[in-house]
């Protein structure tokens, strides 16, 4: 059933945020979810016990973690979400595992990139130049998508490491819930800055998504947080390259989302190197959370 959470909620997000942008001005809908899930995971915490962060260096460390990865992460793909297909989103984001891969090698505390892990990583950014090959219906608005998806990707890779580098002491679901409170409440200001109240229109639609991913989300991320406990690595790896093809699926199902010959080469020489990589690396580094 953990499992299942995690693959079939975080796979299904694409679809969601794809619809939801729709209706919704990204920064208040990105920052709206991750104030109100935060603040779910934050009393589940407190309900099984779990401390609050102790000092200033733990807060410091929760909130530039939060704002790499659900800012720069997740604020991204809501915001590169308004122009590409959730598929593509899916696709382009799934690249973490190897800015993670090729990130993690630098610096004094980097890990030795094995050979399997830079074949994985060679293989994958093949793959990612086939998907972003310009189509018939190319514009500027799907570069700017593509951009953010890229851009998604290499944050979420940099708060990963920075959060694993640091290694705070909080306990990774009480840690998790004061990111998403931290970033969600920054979006949330972001998204009042720029006056996207005035673009806020109600619709059964958007109120049903946005319950989705906050209280859903919510769940999965307490069923991942569980698995990290109870399973190996390399079973738990399998998130990074099962979800992008969940969305792959219910893209095409749902939204009448296609690729043609080259795309789909492209996306499976991207899982090729994203397996590759998480399976190299799965006694070296920590799986990569998304909360």
């Amino acid at each position: 059933m953990a499992f299942a959470a995690v693959y079939l909620v975080w796979g299904s997000t694409y679809l969601a945020i794809r619809v939801g942008v729709q209706e919704l001005p990204p920064a208040l809908f990105a920052g709206t979810r991750f104030f109100a899930s935060g603040a779910l995971l934050v009393i589940y915490a407190r309900l099984l016990g779990r401390p609050w962060p102790r000092d200033f260096f733990e807060w410091k460390t929760i909130v530039i973690v939060g704002i790499f990865l659900l800012i720069g992460g997740n604020g991204l793909v809501v915001w590169g979400s308004q122009w590409i297909a959730s598929n593509q989103m899916a696709l382009i984001v799934a690249t973490v595992a190897l800015w993670i891969a090729g990130l993690g090698a630098l610096g004094a505390q980097g890990d030795r990139l094995p050979r399997q892990a830079a074949a994985g990583l060679f293989i994958g950014l093949l793959g990612v130049t086939l998907l972003l090959r310009p189509t018939a219906d190319f514009s500027a608005e799907t570069l700017w998508g593509q951009a953010a998806a890229l851009g998604a990707a290499l944050f979420w890779a940099i708060g990963t490491i920075y959060g694993k580098r640091k290694r705070p002491k909080t306990p990774p679901l009480m840690a998790a819930g004061w990111q998403s409170l931290s970033a969600g409440g920054l979006l949330c200001i972001l998204g009042l800055a720029l006056g996207e109240t005035g673009s806020w229109n109600w619709s059964w639609k958007a109120g049903i998504v946005l319950v989705y991913l906050t209280v859903f989300g919510a769940v999965a991320y307490a069923a991942f947080a569980w698995l990290v406990h109870e399973v190996k690595p390399a079973a738990l790896g399998t998130y990074a390259y099962v979800n992008p093809a969940i969305a792959v699926v219910l893209g095409w199902w749902l939204l009448d989302e296609r690729f043609d010959t080259v795309q789909i080469a492209g996306m499976l020489t991207i899982l090729a190197g994203v397996v590759l990589v998480s399976t190299a690396r799965t006694e070296q580094t920590t799986t990569p959370v998304r909360p």
